[in-house]
């Protein structure tokens, strides 16, 4: 994480970016908050946690909330077995659609196999280790911007009790949105709710 923070941190400097709102959903939510408690607010106003891995994913004495690491295991083992295959399998739940009510695209599910398969296998299995045993803790008490921290309360990958909830108190200035139903990864209503939550943050 400190290298996906240290990433961004160049692309902000580089471009000179000034009053930038960072955005992060999953994984993409660490790096946010992980920027943040390392390179400080400087060139950022507001950030967006959505469906964010942070506090912490990984279940330890501390962290009773989080999952086990054979969770983890299991990803692990399946990207090396059959990385195909196992995308394939993941889309579903990632989007919610083993739920009764869901209206699956196949659109959607192609399009994250895609870009699942663009991943190098290395970068995919660090990108695991990363995401679920890193501690945020820290790095959300630095946070000193409005945050928007949204999460669907039916997210099968980052369960909202030990993420969204945890976050939201840990953050000095938090405002937490939560969507009922809604899944890891947003689509149909749930995306253009969250789309209007989202101006909504960035222009008040």
């Amino acid at each position: 994480m400190d290298t996906y923070a240290d990433d961004l941190a160049t692309l902000l400097d580089t471009l000179d970016l000034r009053e930038a709102i960072l955005v992060g959903h999953s994984t993409g939510g660490g790096e946010v908050t992980r920027y943040l408690g390392r390179h400080g607010s400087a060139r950022v106003t507001k950030a967006v946690l959505l469906g964010a891995v942070p506090p912490l994913m990984l279940k330890t004495d501390a962290n009773p909330g989080g999952l086990p690491i054979e969770a983890f295991d299991a990803i692990r083992a399946g990207v090396a077995a059959d990385r195909s295959q196992f995308y394939k399998e993941l889309a579903v739940p990632f989007y919610g659609y083993n739920r009764e009510r869901a209206q699956p695209s196949q659109g959607v599910l192609d399009a994250f196999w895609l870009w699942s398969m663009q991943a190098g296998i290395k970068g995919a299995l660090d990108c695991i280790k990363a995401f679920s045993e890193t501690d945020f803790t820290q790095d959300l008490q630095r946070i000193d911007v409005p945050t928007l921290v949204a999460h669907g309360d039916d997210d099968q990958i980052v369960p909202i009790a030990a993420s969204a909830l945890r976050s939201a108190e840990l953050l000095k200035d938090a405002t937490l949105k939560v969507y009922p139903g809604a899944p890891h990864g947003l689509t149909g209503a749930f995306e253009q709710d969250f789309n209007n939550d989202l101006l909504s943050f960035i222009t008040r």
